[in-house]
């Protein structure tokens, strides 16, 4: 499988960076953050915890045609990387990443948004009975025909109780991958050859005809497998895919044991998230 990950980040660094900030609001939203292509803020939630947790969101609107990327962003791109620097009062910041979709043009396939993506954070404070202010820092990777990377800065004061934005990131939480076993996501992963590069079978409680769609991760961000593509040959009730056990980190064997994390996509049914072990 061709990487073109090294290329693309060599392409955008000679991009133009778009990089603003604003001052904490006492408000549901930050002000959005503009650049030629794409637009950020953070919006604010309720509580995830009411013994301990506060729900924010990071939105980025992208304009017609252009694209963001998810966690892996397949056969090229840029994952975003957030930070909370020098934030009031948090213990602790977790980014959700809500479930992602394939576009394939002339360079491969990539994993990624469209339109408009909100990514759901939980927020632990330091001490509950205290204001909360998020400071974001944010770089993400915007792309047409070509990539552009962007630096953001952005900050919001949590109200701490409901928000207008509350549907927003409850929305965006549906669209998160639930984590499930294997078991319970009905999954079975093989190596159906002893090839130098195997192929990986995947077998799936899916009745056939709905439509589904799998991402597949290593145990490290380094590896980039490929995407998954439906096989014959499945009885009723299941649904067969496959890939060829490529983009893996320089020295690791691939007929070793090693972890699998899949993304399960599957019509209008909440997203699943399984691990398993490939023998």
């Amino acid at each position: 499988m061709t990487r073109l990950r090294e290329s693309l980040v060599a392409a955008i660094t000679a991009g133009v960076i778009g990089l603003a900030g604003t001052s904490a609001q006492a408000d549901d939203t930050s002000p959005w953050v503009d650049d030629l292509h794409s637009s950020v803020r953070l919006i604010a939630g309720g509580h995830y915890s009411e013994a301990t947790g506060l729900l924010a969101g990071i939105e980025i609107k992208l304009k017609p045609g252009w694209h963001t990327y998810w966690r892996y962003p397949g056969d090229s791109g840029v994952p975003p990387h957030f930070s909370f620097p020098d934030s009031d009062n948090v213990a602790a910041v977790k980014v959700l990443y809500p479930a992602p979709h394939a576009m394939t043009d002339e360079t491969g396939t990539t994993i990624g948004y469209t339109d408009d993506v909100v990514f759901p954070v939980l927020v632990t404070p330091r001490q509950k009975d205290k204001p909360v202010t998020l400071h974001l820092h944010v770089d993400y990777a915007v792309c047409e025909k070509m990539c552009v990377p962007v630096e953001a800065k952005t900050q919001l004061t949590l109200p701490g109780g409901s928000s207008a934005t509350d549907a927003v990131i409850a929305a965006a939480e549906a669209r998160v991958p639930k984590q499930v076993s294997a078991a319970q996501a009905g999954l079975k992963v093989h190596r159906a050859n002893d090839a130098p590069k195997p192929l990986v079978a995947i077998d799936l409680a899916v009745p056939q005809g709905e439509p589904v769609q799998i991402f597949v991760e290593g145990p490290t961000p380094e590896w980039a497998l490929p995407i998954p593509k439906p096989a014959p040959g499945a009885p009723p009730g299941r649904q067969y895919f496959s890939f060829e056990l490529d983009g893996l980190p320089p020295g690791v064997n691939p007929k070793e044991p090693f972890e699998l994390t899949l993304t399960i996509l599957r019509g209008k049914q909440q997203p699943i998230e399984a691990k398993t072990r490939l023998d």
